[in-house]
């Protein structure tokens, strides 16, 4: 009996998650509306708790292996350095990560292999969190930035670095032109981002719009790219030597999304720092991880990578 009333209580909990979730939309309006969702979720902590300092998607290999969820996300990008040829250049090369978040990814770089990295993010809040999670002698600075008018003069690095900040982007040809603009000749551009599938070739289905709808005003994105789309437009800027190299790290992924809503199960601490506002607050968060769960694993969706050589 007194599990049935667990369950029944959890069950309600959930129910107030999901009403809270169809009742307060995140819809994108301008980059002021992903501002402000940023520094919400920065200010109150919930997303760094559960998420920790790498607010993405971990790496679970290929085939994907049981591994730990904030490993998975250090693998993330070590697999990306990797990837984008990267792991061999010098100690000091310049690289500018866009859509850096409190900077997770943005140390690594600089204490794993020595960069000088610049991070950039239109939520001064996480250019805050991240300047305090910084210790001093990581090369590793962070500025407020809007990725569709970048303050950097063209050809300021050798790098340009950046994981699933796309989706916030209203014109994606002009982010693309903003990434390869600030690369110096000869330098990489290599990104990692949430894509639909190309509906240019699949039309989305009747169950597949109201689900892109979701996944689209909950969590403040104007669009989602095509793998293939985002690729043309990188070569259509004019900047790009040879081919843009592309790859589908889905199923590498994957294992995130279950993991994410798996955070709230395996660190019951989050109920006595954040109180009852914050289960709440992190219960309205679960439609739109399985949601993302169904997208990526039916096809709907991909997680596309990037590579392309400025000219």
């Amino acid at each position: 009996m007194s599990l049935f009333y667990v369950l029944g209580f959890f069950s309600i909990l959930l129910l107030i998650g999901i009403v809270v979730y169809l009742i307060t939309p995140r819809n994108y309006e301008s980059s002021d509306s992903v501002a402000n969702s940023y520094d919400e979720w920065t200010e109150d902590g919930i997303l760094e708790f559960y998420w920790g300092e790498h607010i993405h998607l971990g790496h679970y290999g290929s085939p994907p292996k049981s591994i730990d969820f904030i490993t998975a996300k250090y693998d993330f990008v070590h697999e990306m350095v990797r990837w984008g040829g990267l792991e061999n250049l010098p100690a000091g090369t310049t690289l500018l990560d866009v859509g850096c978040g409190v900077g997770g990814s943005s140390r690594i770089l600089a204490k794993d292999y020595n960069f000088d990295v610049t991070g950039v993010t239109i939520s001064p809040q996480q250019v805050k969190r991240a300047q305090e999670l910084t210790p001093e002698g990581v090369d590793a600075k962070f500025q407020v930035d809007d990725a569709m008018a970048l303050s950097f003069p063209d050809a300021s690095f050798d790098v340009v670095w950046s994981v699933e900040a796309g989706p916030h982007m209203p014109d994606k040809a002009v982010f693309a032109r903003e990434l390869l603009r600030v690369l110096k000749p000869g330098g990489i551009l290599v990104v990692a981002d949430w894509n639909q599938r190309d509906d240019r070739l699949i039309p989305l289905n009747f169950w597949e719009k109201p689900v892109m709808k979701q996944l689209l005003d909950q969590w403040s994105h104007p669009a989602f790219a095509s793998i293939e789309g985002f690729s043309e437009l990188l070569g259509k800027t004019g900047l790009v030597e040879g081919e843009v190299a592309t790859d589908d790290w889905t199923q590498e992924t994957l294992p995130s999304w279950i993991d994410s809503i798996w955070q709230g199960v395996v660190k019951p601490k989050g109920l006595i720092l954040f109180g009852f506002s914050g289960l709440i607050k992190s219960l309205r968060e679960v439609p739109t991880l399985l949601l993302m769960r169904l997208a990526f694993g039916a096809g709907l969706c991909r997680f596309g990578m990037f590579r392309a050589t400025r000219s």
